[in-house]
């Protein structure tokens, strides 16, 4: 699925919309802000390059472990951008918990698979059902749960301008949401 980012093009753009706002792109301050902002739109953009499978498998070493007990990785930072108005989702804090099927996961991989799927314009609650797809495409395992909890700017510094305003989301897959006792146990831990 790797789609490449034209940053040509997005030069082009963010000198039209410079000049749409009544600024000048030629003036000191702004000749190098289109390749600044082209550049900064390849990085922070690059998840949109790969499917949930293709993250999957980039990110999927995996160890045996029989054991069934609940693994969580909490508060892993990240950001994102709302595709609604392209503004920033910050402050945003993700916990990801997942019950192995036969294997276990690097933590560091739980922290890199939320760092490419943030990695695209999208939806704070579209953010968790990708996490929670990649973890279990990675682990071979339907219970996994994502939570975030982030600010948007969209919020906060537009629009209603309600600084401190959080929104918080829970994705529940398999026993996560079909089992009481064992999501009872899920938010019993996070209260830790």
């Amino acid at each position: 699925m790797k789609k490449d980012i034209d940053k040509e093009k997005i030069e082009k753009a963010v000198k039209d919309i410079l000049i749409a706002i009544g600024e000048n792109p030629e003036r000191e301050g702004l000749i190098e802000t289109p390749k600044r902002v082209a550049k900064m739109y390849e990085e922070v953009f690059e998840g949109i390059k790969y499917s949930n499978k293709e993250i999957a498998d980039m990110f999927s070493k995996c160890f045996s472990h029989e054991e069934k007990d609940i693994v969580i990785v909490k508060d892993i930072p990240a950001f994102s951008y709302c595709e609604h108005h392209m503004a920033l989702m910050y402050n945003m804090s993700v916990t990801v918990a997942y019950i192995p099927n036969g294997k276990v996961i690097g933590l560091s991989k739980i922290a890199r698979i939320v760092d490419m799927v943030t990695k695209r314009l999208q939806l704070q609650e579209k953010i968790g059902t990708d996490i929670a797809e990649v973890v279990s495409l990675a682990c071979n395992t339907k219970d996994v749960a994502v939570i975030i909890e982030a600010e948007h700017s969209c919020m906060t510094a537009r629009g209603i301008r309600k600084p401190g305003v959080k929104t918080n989301t829970s994705t529940l897959r398999g026993k996560f949401k079909e089992n009481k006792e064992v999501k009872e146990e899920l938010f019993l831990m996070l209260k830790k």
